[in-house]
């Protein structure tokens, strides 16, 4: 079987935001030029966790970041390399020959400060320059910026922790998001007439600010204006878990084990402690009608 002609865009793509989708945007453009297929490869596991031991909360698990590469940078041939602390001392110009022999790869597209390879050695600049001299082409992407600011997952993690879902969706270019299967909650939103759909914050995402959104869930029968609530339900005893609840506004249907993509779009406020049931399902029909206002004040479509 013929391997086809790629143009690879490398990176881990956490986020997949607007420095990213100019790597993405650069290789579709070159795989037009050179009747090739546009390619992305990514990994299963950050590098700063496997070889400084950090712990990175990214923004979505490999299948999210999967979807936003095929939704948002438009790439659908997407590659998955297994990045373990073996696969950090293998030697970037084997690393690089692996992607031309095993993926056909006739060119690259890579970030200003994409490195690979043991210690990092396979640097921007020479992997341009191997590229060079064995007959393959390679772009080097420069640094994105917004109002001054580097586009960056790092920045990017420190507004979704702060709950500014307005500015990290101006970096992302594109609303910030989490997705999972609907599973079986407590039930108390519905007995207070207003219910939830439920779900947990998959393993190792960063946790978004407690509090109330407004939201848009997008169900396999189309998106949704919602109200989303991220936190540990302070007004019941729980066991302490995250978790993200989302009232459908205007749905009715059971939902339980489909998969659903929740964007958040704006803050509303802090998760608070009710003194009451009562109390609490007032907040949340406020919550409501603060959502309603503002799709309607910023004209959002769903």
């Amino acid at each position: 079987m013929q391997i086809p002609r790629r143009v690879v865009a490398l990176g881990f793509f956490d986020g997949v935001h607007l420095g990213h989708q100019a790597l993405m945007m650069t290789a579709r453009e070159r795989a037009e030029q050179l009747a090739a297929v546009p390619s992305v490869i990514t990994f299963d596991a950050h590098p700063d966790a496997v070889v400084r031991g950090m712990d990175v909360a990214l923004l979505g698990d490999l299948e999210e970041r999967k979807s936003l590469i095929a939704r948002v940078g438009g790439i659908d041939d997407i590659h998955v390399f297994h990045f373990d602390r073996q696969f950090m001392r293998v030697a970037w110009e084997d690393f690089v020959r692996q992607v031309k022999d095993e993926l056909g790869a006739v060119h690259l597209v890579i970030g200003w400060d994409f490195c690979c390879g043991w210690r990092g050695e396979g640097t921007a600049a020479r992997i341009a320059a191997w590229c060079g001299e064995h007959d393959m082409g390679c772009d080097i992407v420069e640094q994105v910026t917004l109002d001054g600011t580097p586009v960056s997952s790092t920045y990017i993690r420190s507004l979704v922790a702060a709950g500014d879902m307005e500015r990290a969706a101006r970096f992302l270019g594109h609303a910030y998001s989490v997705s999972h299967a609907v599973v079986h909650g407590c039930q108390r939103g519905r007995r207070m007439g207003i219910p939830t759909i439920n779900f947990p914050i998959p393993e190792g995402i960063i946790v978004p600010r407690y509090g109330v959104y407004a939201t848009c869930a997008h169900l396999a029968s189309g998106p949704q204006c919602a109200v989303t609530n991220v936190g540990v339900r302070p007004t019941f005893a729980g066991d302490g878990r995250v978790t993200v609840e989302t009232n459908l506004l205007d749905y009715a249907g059971e939902l339980y084990g489909q998969n659903v993509r929740i964007d958040f779009l704006a803050f509303l406020r802090d998760e608070t402690r009710f003194p009451s049931q009562a109390a609490l399902a007032e907040q949340i029909r406020r919550d409501i009608d603060n959502t309603r206002r503002y799709f309607r004040d910023r004209e959002v479509g769903v």
